[in-house]
């Protein structure tokens, strides 16, 4: 079990934001997002009882939605990766793709550290949807008190 999938709260609660993905095959793209450490909190049914909309979860206020559809990629949410070890992560996602076989435009890029000094991950899925996992490195590791100083004085 991986530190995201200790801390899923299966609560209802009014959430802040999500995203809604319009997918073409459900069971393909929700094995995808459990290799990213989501979780089916809910399959709605339609009025035929056929599933018409998945309810995915990763953490508190991390939350995706799949419905049927033509797939439009171009979002590009960014969550907490919540403590997860990235590699383990990346390396687990790409075994995923192996494993399934026609995956289409599904791949994985990095961990990569960034500029702004985070750790990302971004798992492009089998629809095109980019998800990234962003780890903060802390300033004590980088060494890097110019950083906070730059962030303070941009603050308003």
């Amino acid at each position: 079990m991986t530190n995201s999938e200790t801390k899923i709260d299966r609560s209802i609660y009014p959430m802040p934001a999500f995203v809604t993905f319009p997918v073409a095959d459900f069971a393909r793209s929700v094995r995808w997002y459990e290799s990213l450490g989501f979780v089916v909190l809910a399959e709605i049914p339609g009025p035929d009882g056929a599933t018409m909309l998945v309810h995915l979860r990763r953490m508190r206020y991390q939350d995706i939605l799949l419905v049927l559809g033509e797939p439009a990629p171009g979002y590009r949410p960014t969550f907490d990766a919540g403590g997860d070890d990235l590699e383990r992560r990346a390396a687990s996602l790409l075994a995923e793709v192996t494993s399934i076989g026609g995956l289409g435009v599904a791949h994985v890029e990095g961990p990569t550290r960034t500029p702004w000094y985070t750790t990302e991950l971004v798992a492009v899925d089998p629809d095109g949807y980019s998800v990234v996992l962003s780890d903060p490195l802390r300033e004590e590791a980088t060494g890097d008190t110019r950083w906070t100083e730059m962030i303070e004085a941009s603050m308003r």
